[in-house]
């Protein structure tokens, strides 16, 4: 998984009067957990542009002005409510030997032919949370809307992988083709006429034989 790196300073207070003093210049407060003890630190509110406002899943570098750094995922992060700005953020630190739970971004690919015939693809899941050391967290996940037809299903368990597991109940539904009205008559009907017309075929050598 790709990640970004967070240049910070270690916060010596963490009273309210302090935490104001941060936003006002600028400065977005946060806290690390999962180590031996919570990490205060700030950091420019433009630094987490790229981790916030993408439907993109990243680990983090935490890298302190002390010359400390941690490896981390985000956890939590809190907006203003009227002017939508970075109020605060919690990271929480990443071990290679610990697994860690996370929500991955799905990507769906591939031409459905229900989707060609006129259904609509509806997609439950645009995330799904999985679990799995650092170093196995995909960028995305990869799901394959291909062999789907009008009123097929794709589950999650057709997206099981070996390096991560789904937090998710087996029916799960990831994404599924509806039926609408332009829709034209669907894959099995064209399977039907198509088989008819090659049984046709075949029966024409015989009837051109009983003539001779």
């Amino acid at each position: 998984m790709k990640s970004i790196t967070i240049n910070g300073s270690q916060r010596e207070s963490v009273g309210k009067k302090a935490t104001k003093a941060l936003r006002n210049a600028g400065q977005v407060p946060c806290v690390l957990y999962g180590g031996d003890k919570p990490v205060h630190f700030s950091a420019e509110e433009l630094a987490f542009s790229n981790l916030v406002y993408t439907p993109n899943a990243h680990t983090v570098v935490i890298a302190l002005e002390n010359g400390d750094k941690f490896n981390a995922i985000l956890q939590d992060i809190q907006f203003h409510p009227v002017t939508d700005k970075i109020l605060h953020i919690d990271f929480y630190q990443l071990f290679e030997d610990k697994e860690i739970a996370m929500d991955i971004p799905v990507v769906f690919v591939g031409n459905s032919r229900g989707v060609k015939n006129g259904g609509v693809l509806r997609k439950n899941r645009r995330s799904l949370r999985v679990k799995a050391l650092p170093a196995n967290l995909p960028d995305f996940i990869e799901a394959d809307i291909t062999p789907l037809k009008i009123g097929s299903k794709l589950y999650i368990t057709t997206l099981e992988n070996d390096a991560y597991k789904f937090l998710h109940p087996d029916n799960t539904v990831v994404c599924l083709v509806r039926r609408s009205r332009a829709a034209i008559v669907e894959d099995d009907d064209e399977e039907e006429a198509e088989s008819a017309t090659a049984e046709g075929a075949e029966a024409t050598p015989a009837a051109e034989a009983t003539q001779e």
